[in-house]
């Protein structure tokens, strides 16, 4: 109540001024800007008459495509229609949102506007209508990461028809804004790099590098599957940069890199397949299951309820129902709940989208399936100190970079498990590292990290630091300068004789000896959750008593038993992406 009554009041002094002829505006177009996500900025242009917001035009960005598209649409027209800058951010893209109601602020204000006056109240939101609409399909699709997009698109592949139901503003999930490096065993890729790998191999790490805790059935099916979906994604599109790289904690070079950015290409390659085949594939957004329903003679998963924008929807899957809802890395409640491992999770940030709040788990539940493994969460040491991000880091692979502490020291084997190398960064002072590395990876000022910033523009925003001589780099980032150059002294000498050094590392490529030197700050982040939903290797959910649920299928980060205890850098994608299409494939013939 109180909330309407502010914003009563601020529509009432603005239609007061209108009354009285009152100029709100000097009419003309004006220029804004305000910093992104990237910390570049966005620009817009505002137009305006005496009395209104007539026009609002983006000129510039570099915010991350898919993910900001909601914030472009909907902020611009919030502000038109309402007259005021006092708009709700978009979920999933407020940095964007922020920046685009900073820029047109600022464009206001060079027009001589009350900005105090428009900032006033919020914008009431409508309470969904009670009103239901049933929807009806072969396949109902639950959650539009890179899980569930694949799941739909083979399944209409495979001649069934799908609705996909996603709960945020936009598609792509935690999958849209990954650093995308995908596992697979690629004899066309690696052997003329001189890289000798195996199935065999892939299994093995994966196996043992989750404390044997991953079920064999589920690895087999992800090892060998991975080359032949990446294939699958290619025949749509999808285009990987020709070499190979070995990603934080995966423990060989076998990742590959897609061409475009984070992990747009992967979304952008499915969505442009399900704009194609729009009249078999309905794609709700801003729509959130929150129920799943039973055939009570048969048992057979048959519907799923959603709330949508507008309506309550229920949507029955005559054929199956799909859950892909991700993990749940960005729900501190159920991080603290199923946490057996780490210290509190409480305050640590995480890597994660803000839709990854594990919705998956309580529906699979209500149709009695098994969860497993919640208490295997993983912690990445490559957290941004300010938000948990993965953005900024400005590791271009393993073999070329060392982390030392505040006193400038090494303390672990940087090519270690992601667990190991995390546990270590925690007993550091504050739980602070810095990633050290030389020009052997940023030739020039202008090459990008894997998020697609370039090292020139970190550098420019205070993110990452230069220097010409290790000397001046410990200066820069206040540590022991005797400790560094020691640090890089013997990293250099295990380059020399191939490791391992006093740490176990045998990861190593170029010697940090090519100057300007760099340095990164980064902190601990939660970044997967390897539990979940318990399935088989055809993607059918399994129920408590070890039984297939009829009509039920998961896949992606919101499923357990694969990745163990610690899941190898590198893994999540092809998972997602094989038992995504999996999943599709056999709802599709049931």
């Amino acid at each position: 109540m109180k909330r309407t009554v502010q914003i009563l009041l601020a529509l009432l002094l603005v239609f007061a001024a209108v009354s009285c002829g009152k100029k709100l505006y000097t009419p003309g177009t004006y220029e804004g800007a305000a910093p992104g996500i990237h910390g570049k900025d966005v620009i817009v242009e505002v137009t305006v008459d005496e009395k209104e917001i007539k026009e609002i035009k983006i000129l510039q960005n570099e915010e991350t495509p898919g993910l900001s598209d909601a914030a472009f649409e909907r902020i611009p027209k919030a502000i038109i229609d309402g007259q005021t800058l006092a708009v709700d951010t978009v979920a999933g893209a407020t940095y964007t949102s922020n920046a685009i109601i900073g820029a047109v602020t600022e464009a206001l204000e060079a027009a001589g506007a009350d900005i105090a006056a428009l900032s006033e109240g919020k914008a009431v939101t409508d309470a969904v209508s009670a009103a239901t609409e049933n929807l009806e399909a072969d396949i109902v699709v639950i959650g539009a990461g890179g899980a569930g997009l694949s799941a739909a698109v083979s399944a209409h592949q495979n001649g069934a028809t799908v609705i996909v139901l996603e709960k945020m503003p936009q598609v792509g999930g935690n999958t849209i804004i990954s650093g995308a490096a995908y596992n697979a065993v690629d004899p066309a890729r690696q052997e003329p790099l001189g890289i000798e790998d195996s199935i065999e191999k892939h299994f093995t790490q994966t196996y043992e590098g989750g404390d044997e805790l991953g079920e064999p059935i589920l690895i087999r099916t992800l090892v060998e599957n991975a080359l032949p979906t990446l294939h699958w994604m290619e025949s749509m599109g999808m285009e990987f940069k020709d070499g190979i790289f070995t990603v934080l904690g995966g423990l060989w070079p076998r990742a590959h890199k897609p061409v475009k950015p984070l992990g747009t290409g992967y979304i952008e390659t499915l969505m442009g397949y399900i704009e194609d085949n729009e009249d078999g594939i309905l794609l709700l957004t801003d729509t959130r299951a929150t129920n799943i329903y039973k055939d009570k003679d048969t048992g057979r998963v048959t519907a799923v309820k959603a709330t949508g924008p507008d309506s309550t929807i229920l949507a029955q899957g005559n054929k199956a129902v799909i859950i892909a809802t991700g993990g749940f890395g960005n729900d501190v409640d159920k991080r603290e709940k199923y946490n057996k491992i780490w210290p509190s999770l409480k305050n640590i940030k995480s890597t994660n989208h803000p839709g990854a709040t594990g919705d998956g788990l309580a529906l699979a539940e209500m149709v009695g399936a098994d969860l497993i493994g919640l208490e295997h969460i993983q912690l990445l040491p490559m957290g941004d100190p300010n938000t948990g991000s993965l953005a900024g880091n400005i590791e271009q692979g393993v073999e070329n970079r060392i982390f030392v502490n505040k006193d400038g020291k090494r303390f672990v084997d940087e090519g270690a498990r992601r667990d190991v190398m995390t546990s270590a960064l925690f007993e550091q002072e504050d739980s602070f590292m810095w990633i050290v590395l030389d020009s052997n990876n940023y030739p020039t000022m202008d090459t990008k990290n894997n998020f697609n910033e370039t090292i020139g523009e970190l550098v420019e925003q205070g993110r990452a630091y230069m220097a010409d001589t290790l000397e001046e780099l410990a200066e820069k980032i206040d540590v022991d300068p005797d400790n560094l150059k020691a640090a890089v002294t013997d990293f250099n000498k295990a380059v020399e004789t191939g490791g391992p050094d006093r740490f176990g590392r045998t990861l190593f490529d170029k010697k940090i000896n090519k100057p300007p030197y760099f340095a990164g700050a980064r902190t601990p982040t939660v970044h997967h959750t390897m539990g979940g939903i318990k399935i088989n290797k055809e993607a059918q959910v399994i129920d408590s008593e070890g039984n297939i649920i009829p009509g039920l299928y998961a896949a992606g980060e919101t499923t357990g038993g694969i990745h163990g205890a610690n899941r190898l850098g590198g893994n999540a994608l092809p998972d997602i992406h094989v038992f995504g299409k999996i999943a599709g494939t056999n709802a599709a013939a049931e």
